[in-house]
């Protein structure tokens, strides 16, 4: 095919060669115009100088029409030669993904953007936008350090915000809640972009971070179904989740934040009734979810690395602290993730969790299962749910009804090097808010 191609062009070549070699030929070959011809005494006949502008405007049109040939030789070229060398001119560009990072007072967000610098594989593809809040001096000069590498923007409302008594503990949420809407007004009404990664300064991210996420914007923007991609798994510690499946991902009913892609017709459907505080956990509320689902991997793509917050190090000591971070790098954006499809999906993960031979509590905590797995753990109530949960390691908290990490009411997680799937009775239909 590529010895064809080049004869191809090599006959286009020469084709031009030779026509404009007989051109030549013939402009000499013609005979001189006015020998017989008397001259006047102010020099040559006017035909003879119509002659010559005839020929130079003739002369002029050819090397129009042979530049354009050469133009097409060249288009054609690009066209056959081997995509390894040259971009394929028929691919479409692809869409910025921005990573919008919330800060306020602390100065360790250099962590946070290093990683991200560091494993950027394209500025004009991720513009990086620190969306800075609480006016702390120290923390934007770390920002303004890095120069044009980042977008610096600052929110202007830094007022205080009356609560309740009773929440007056809670008010950094408040904060936090204002400083999220306006940040994300920022990135899709002033800047225009249509998506968005949303990280906190707290978190380092993974080598295949970028790649992750546009691998699946695809997926989000086409999927009705989905409503974000995450990179975190909420009990994605070490020992809970298989080092071998770094390409392996979920579909997940419950939001887990830390990392995640938005696309910006959800934010307009969020952005008027947006709440004045605990934003996450109202995002995790059925009028919000809407049955939706997201995406999340097995091992994270981020890892939190700060204690202290609003949230007072909640679950930070006992969980967080401990999640594993990817360092391979897996290329999604080369994978077929068709299998992430809801139905596709749906129906494949409960005939693998069901399928799975039952399992007791007491075996599982011991380490006496025999055979590879997986197996299935069954509960019977959120209180039979967090009492295993609690025991086995895994986060045991519920959200509007919904366990961490959950689809379907199941959870996924390894132990002792076994997959198990703790989940309800066959036939679940909704969780029980």
């Amino acid at each position: 095919m590529i010895r064809k191609r080049s004869c191809l062009i090599f006959c286009g070549a020469f084709l031009f060669i030779t026509w404009n070699a007989i051109l030549v030929l013939l402009l000499w070959g013609r005979p001189p115009q006015g020998r017989d011809q008397k001259e006047g005494p102010e020099g040559p006949p006017s035909n003879v100088m119509e002659d010559v502008l005839r020929f130079a405007n003739a002369f002029e049109s050819e090397l129009e029409m042979q530049k354009k040939i050469l133009l097409q030789i060249q288009n054609h070229q690009l066209l056959w030669e081997p995509s390894d060398n040259k971009p394929k001119v028929t691919a479409a560009p692809q869409p910025a993904i921005p990573i919008l990072v919330i800060a306020c007072n602390r100065v360790t967000v250099k962590r946070c953007l290093d990683k991200l610098l560091q494993h950027r594989p394209s500025a004009a593809r991720h513009p990086i936008i620190v969306s800075q809040d609480c006016g702390h001096a120290e923390t934007a000069e770390v920002i303004r350090s890095y120069g044009n590498n980042v977008t610096h923007l600052k929110q202007p409302d830094l007022s205080d915000i009356q609560v309740r008594p009773e929440h007056k503990k809670f008010k950094g949420y408040y904060k936090i809640s204002r400083h999220y809407h306006w940040a994300l007004n920022q990135v899709f009404k002033t800047l225009g972009h249509l998506s968005v990664v949303i990280v906190e300064d707290d978190l380092e991210v993974a080598p295949d971070f970028f790649e992750y996420f546009r691998a699946l914007l695809p997926f989000l923007k086409s999927d009705p179904s989905l409503w974000c991609v995450s990179a975190w798994n909420d009990n994605g510690r070490e020992g809970y989740v298989d080092p071998g499946k770094a390409d392996l991902l979920y579909r997940t009913d419950f939001f887990p934040g830390l990392g995640w892609m938005l696309l910006r017709e959800v934010w307009e459907e969020l952005e008027p009734k947006w709440p004045e505080a605990f934003w996450d956990d109202w995002m995790r509320q059925p009028e919000q979810r809407r049955n939706r689902a997201c995406i999340r991997p097995e091992i994270s793509r981020t890892l939190t690395f700060g204690r202290q917050g609003v949230s007072l190090g909640q679950f930070f000591d006992k969980y967080l602290r401990y999640i594993k971070l990817n360092t391979e790098i897996v290329p999604f954006t080369k994978l077929d993730l068709s299998y992430l499809k809801e139905e596709t999906y749906k129906e494949n993960f409960e005939k693998e969790v069901y399928s799975a031979p039952v399992v007791k509590y007491e075996d599982v905590k011991q380490g006496q299962l025999q055979g590879p797995g997986p197996f299935r753990l069954q509960y019977s109530s959120k209180d039979s749910f967090k009492l295993m949960a609690k025991n086995l390691g895994i986060m045991d908290d519920f959200k509007s009804g919904v366990p961490r990490s959950g689809y379907r009411g199941v959870v996924s997680f390894m132990s002792r090097g076994r997959r198990i799937y703790l989940a309800p009775p066959p036939g679940w239909t909704q969780y029980d808010l």
